[in-house]
């Protein structure tokens, strides 16, 4: 049971990281973007 356990949770802290880091991704190119735009205007 304990090893049935622990791969549920590391199931569900892997699943948490996935969704923190697709979060992560969607902002950041759209940070990335406006300041190279902003870069090559000037």
């Amino acid at each position: 049971m304990e090893s049935t356990h622990e791969y549920v949770k590391k199931l569900n802290e892997n699943a948490e990281k996935q969704r923190h880091n697709k979060n992560n991704g969607k902002g950041t190119p759209g940070d990335k973007l406006p300041s190279k735009q902003h870069s090559t205007n000037k």
